[in-house]
């Protein structure tokens, strides 16, 4: 049976990966509708490729999307109501979250009410709006699907576990009986090595040569500071539904092994495999089925060793603000994703250092005022304050690492 998709962030990394996975089996899945944040040379040859019916520009546009040279002519939507109407089309079985920030928050919980599969990209989503996101899951009766390596890597490894409801559908909210930790696996980026004093200097353009995965600006960043591995513990805490405390990150270098899962009697199951993200994007739009395909495959022959170490956080200290501010709850990762954007921006405009990033993140979670179980109001007003008090504070140039 074809799946019919919804794409919400085409022209991105995570975007343009699924629909590269979605042309290679047009058996098995349809195409229905792309969205993206603004009209661009991308999305007019993604339009022209794949034919989709209807496109949506989410973000803030007086531009009109001229449609009168494509047949056929697809429906255009615009801004955040016209990506929950794409999120809520009848001809549509699964959406792919793959917008950045609060862009994911509106149609995701609309798919999930809806009772429609949702496949994750979006950090965000789960980072600011966790409670909110998994709860409206839980009442639909819906899995998230993450797309993520690592919680796709952990996904996998739990499958097989009978953790199922009555409907024989995946029920992570069981793992704890049986889990005794995750166990999330980071490359340690190009500053691995570094020390402080060697990361004092880092330029942009060192900061953006990973050495395992191709990703965009903003990721490249957060795997750099480890941010991004931050962010990730706060996710694995919402989707498998496990504490802080049992969320584990190990540095590994060869980004071979994804992520593992140990269980109580000692045993631990991992994912491997190459650091492609269309493996993820595949498996959460084709599960239960496992699709063939033509990507790099491990060659073990060339593999000469596996290496792990813990994480620093007196080097990196961005890890340690994560689980901080996961702790905390509220509306604490919400100021943690937003100061962190911002902040990454300003670096990229080298009007911070490498080192200022974590620094002014630690500094808008010292000054923030939080809401324990907030609404999406409650998350939008944190997501600005955070913005505002990181932007002013590295105006103002208050501390070395920042100015």
């Amino acid at each position: 049976m074809t799946k019919r998709i919804a794409l919400l962030g085409c022209t991105g990394s995570i975007g343009q990966q699924t629909l590269d996975v979605i042309s290679c089996h047009p058996e098995k899945f349809q195409l229905i509708s792309i969205a993206s944040s603004r009209i661009s040379d991308t999305l007019k040859q993604q339009v022209a490729t794949y034919k989709p019916k209807r496109v949506g520009i989410g973000g803030q546009t007086e531009e009109s999307f001229d449609v009168s040279g494509y047949e056929p002519r697809p429906e255009v939507v615009y801004g955040n109501e016209g990506l929950v109407q794409l999120a809520l089309d009848p001809e549509v079985d699964i959406v792919v979250v793959a917008t950045s920030g609060q862009h994911g928050f509106a149609p995701t919980l609309a798919a999930l009410k809806a009772g429609k599969q949702v496949a994750l990209a979006n950090k965000e989503v789960l980072v600011m709006a966790g409670e909110l996101v998994t709860e409206q899951a839980r009442k639909s009766g819906i899995q998230l699907r993450p797309i993520d390596s690592e919680h796709s890597a952990i996904w996998q490894s739990l499958s097989g576990e009978g953790l199922t409801n009555e409907h024989g559908e995946e029920n992570w909210s069981q793992t704890n009986d049986k889990v005794r930790r995750l166990i999330l696996t980071a490359s340690g980026g190009p500053f691995r090595s570094f020390t402080k004093e060697q990361m004092a200097n880092v330029t942009v353009e060192q900061a953006m040569k990973h050495p395992n995965w191709n990703m965009g600006p903003k990721i490249t960043i957060d795997s750099a500071t480890l941010f991004n591995k931050g962010l990730e513990v706060i996710e694995a805490h919402w989707l498998f539904g496990l504490p802080y405390d049992k969320v584990d990150v190990v540095v590994h270098s060869q980004s071979i092994i994804h992520s593992m899962v140990e269980y109580v009697d000692g045993s631990v199951k991992a994912q491997l495999g190459t650091p492609d993200m269309r493996l993820p994007i595949q498996y959460a739009l084709g599960y239960p089925e496992r699709l063939a395909n033509d990507y790099p495959r491990l060659d073990f022959t060339k593999l000469r060793e596996l290496n792990f170490e813990l994480p620093d956080t007196e080097r990196f200290p961005a890890l340690r603000l994560a689980y901080e501010a996961g702790r905390r709850g509220g509306t604490y990762p919400t100021v943690l994703a937003a100061a962190d954007e911002e902040a990454v921006r300003l670096f990229h405009e080298r009007k911070i250092t490498y080192l200022g990033i974590a620094d002014l993140v630690e500094r808008s979670l010292d000054a923030h005022n939080p809401v324990a179980h907030p609404t999406l109001d409650d998350i939008a007003e944190a997501d600005r304050w955070a913005r505002h008090f990181a932007n002013n504070f590295s105006s103002r140039g208050s501390a070395s690492s920042i100015g």
